[in-house]
């Protein structure tokens, strides 16, 4: 499964006073994207950190295109980029309701160990479900 899809709307707190969504949202807007790719593989993150995984956001770029308002449907496309190894990828298209694309944004998060804190090889159980996709 290299790509999911979630939609949802705008909340009014998302806003600045201009009426736009606030730029720091978008991060969050990414996260969910994230959270309900691995869950779409049968993953959920609790586990990932339970079994002793984490994710943590080392690189993060976002190009903004058009501005998303209060109500709005958008729609958050998150793709991986490629195999994950100690690190893992992921692209993303934020989308209106019409299907413009309001921001794209990369993510690079690393593979840690919660004990250690130290970097890890992706999880095993990770890899096997993106071999049966």
């Amino acid at each position: 499964m290299q790509e999911h899809q979630i939609s949802f709307r705008v909340r009014y707190g998302e806003t600045d006073q201009m009426g736009v969504v606030y730029h720091g949202n978008y991060p969050e807007y990414m996260e969910m994207g994230r959270v309900e790719w691995l869950r779409a593989l049968g993953i959920s993150y609790r586990e990932m950190e339970e079994n002793g995984c984490m994710l943590p956001v080392i690189s993060l770029s976002v190009q903004y295109k058009k501005p998303a308002v209060y109500d709005d449907l958008i729609t958050v496309v998150t793709r991986l980029k490629n195999i994950p190894t100690v690190r893992i990828q992921f692209e993303y298209e934020i989308r209106s309701e019409k299907g413009e694309i309001l921001a794209l944004a990369e993510t690079d998060l690393a593979f840690l160990d919660t004990s250690t804190r130290k970097p890890m090889r992706c999880p095993a159980y990770l890899m096997e479900k993106l071999k049966q996709e």
